[in-house]
């Protein structure tokens, strides 16, 4: 998992019709300025966290409950045929679209995922296209996507993979000229090697750091991890949000295999589903007293993060970085 840990896609076959997703957003040409995914003003534009069926990972991290969980050949089916109706439905829009995958296990070791990450960079509605990776499965699919619109949010989780490997793999998307940010969890014993990562990373590449879950930090920590990432104060503390503005709802969406709409991946209010056309857009307060992960608090207003990621908001890129 990229985002905080929590317990609980395909080819543009169209399959849905036109009208029928530790943790924790741009033209096809580039970032389009401070306004986040869309830019400023572009009321049109809808960005959509998917998560899928899809549960299962080829890591064994202690910090999830999904390290090393298999999926059902029923329930890789029921994935694939979700993500199938799911990139149906964006090819089918009139208006821009954004998409992060957020799935609970790894996407990108499942074909479907290529697929559909690749179709949906070529698509000129598409301003942006994301996943979030631990980059164990092989990069030779990037050949055929397009690299003004795809990008990755990768997340380094040492002990699970050999270090070379994982910076090769970094490196080769930097060769490639992919667009992708780096991270890893704040726990302690991943400092020496948070350290060594971001010493050997190009110097173009962001390495973001994520507050470990219930991990409480003093100062001079925090001082380490910052040293590291220098947004990592965001993620330090949960950010009170009951009543705050949050993008959420309205301009960002979540949804899942079955389409059903939730604002965000963090409240579980229905708000109607993606291919009945019960869903509609409403600018709403957030209901939650706190939000702790960077795919949820980054939509909140007052954080002011959309002027710090710019265009890069879904990969998780700060603006001119």
């Amino acid at each position: 998992m990229n985002a905080r840990p929590r317990p609980p896609a395909g080819a543009l076959s169209g399959a849905g019709g036109p009208g029928d997703g530790e943790h924790l957003c741009p033209p096809a040409g580039g970032p389009s300025g401070a306004g986040g995914p869309g830019g400023s003003g572009d009321g049109d534009h809808l960005s959509i966290l998917y998560r899928g069926p899809l549960a299962s990972c080829d890591y064994d991290c202690p910090y999830c409950p999904f390290a090393k969980r298999r999926d059902s050949p029923e329930r890789l089916r029921a994935d694939r045929a979700a993500l199938e109706r799911f990139t149906g439905w964006v090819a089918g829009r009139d208006h821009p679209v954004s998409v992060l995958f957020t799935p609970w296990g790894e996407g990108l070791v499942r074909s479907w995922y290529r697929r559909a990450m690749t179709g949906l960079s070529h698509l000129p509605h598409v301003r942006r296209v994301a996943i979030q990776t631990n980059l164990s499965s092989r990069t030779d699919w990037l050949a055929g996507a397009d690299l003004g619109t795809l990008a990755l949010w990768a997340t380094y989780h040492p002990g699970q993979v050999d270090y070379g490997r994982f910076l090769g793999r970094c490196r080769d998307l930097a060769g490639r000229g992919v667009r992708f940010s780096v991270g890893v969890v704040g726990l302690p014993e991943h400092l020496e090697q948070a350290r060594r990562l971001r010493a050997d990373l190009p110097e173009g590449v962001y390495l973001w750091v994520n507050a470990a879950e219930g991990h409480l930090y003093t100062d001079a920590e925090a001082d380490d991890w910052t040293a590291i990432d220098p947004l990592f104060r965001h993620s330090r503390f949960p950010h009170r949000s009951a009543g705050q503005a949050c993008r959420t709802g309205d301009s960002v969406v979540s949804v899942d295999g079955d389409g059903t709409v939730r604002r965000c991946h963090f409240v579980p209010a229905v708000l109607g589903n993606l291919y009945d056309g019960t869903f509609r857009r409403r600018v709403r307060p957030c209901p939650a007293a706190l939000c702790d992960c960077h795919i949820g608090y980054v939509h909140l207003e007052p954080t002011g993060l959309y002027d710090v990621f710019g265009g890069g908001v879904l990969e998780r890129i700060p603006h001119g970085w």
